[in-house]
């Protein structure tokens, strides 16, 4: 079974103490459901049409891990402290062998 990553990229933050409260327990929620934080920041460098934003990368057993820890009623609760505070992009991703 292939791992995953979660990967957000923050295109706007509106709110930066929703965004810090939603971090404050979507960290520890995200770190209990055996995620495992791989990034978190801004980029050192961006190359050709690479974006200068907030970046989070977070690896997880398996797809359906990720998945799971997304839809939980514990990580629902920090993305409702997180609400309409930024804008960002979000995926799941299989990782290659």
């Amino acid at each position: 079974m292939a791992k995953a990553l979660w990967i957000s990229c923050y295109r706007s933050v509106r709110d930066p103490d929703a965004l810090a409260a939603y971090a404050a327990l979507a960290g520890p929620t995200i770190k209990a459901a055996g995620g495992r934080f791989l990034a978190r920041g801004m980029p050192a460098k961006v190359y050709e049409d690479g974006l200068n934003q907030r970046t989070v990368v977070v690896e997880f057993a398996s797809v359906e891990q990720a998945i799971a820890v997304h839809e939980s009623a514990e990580y629902k609760k920090a993305l409702d402290l997180l609400g309409n505070a930024v804008e960002r992009d979000f995926r799941i991703v299989e990782m290659v062998d």
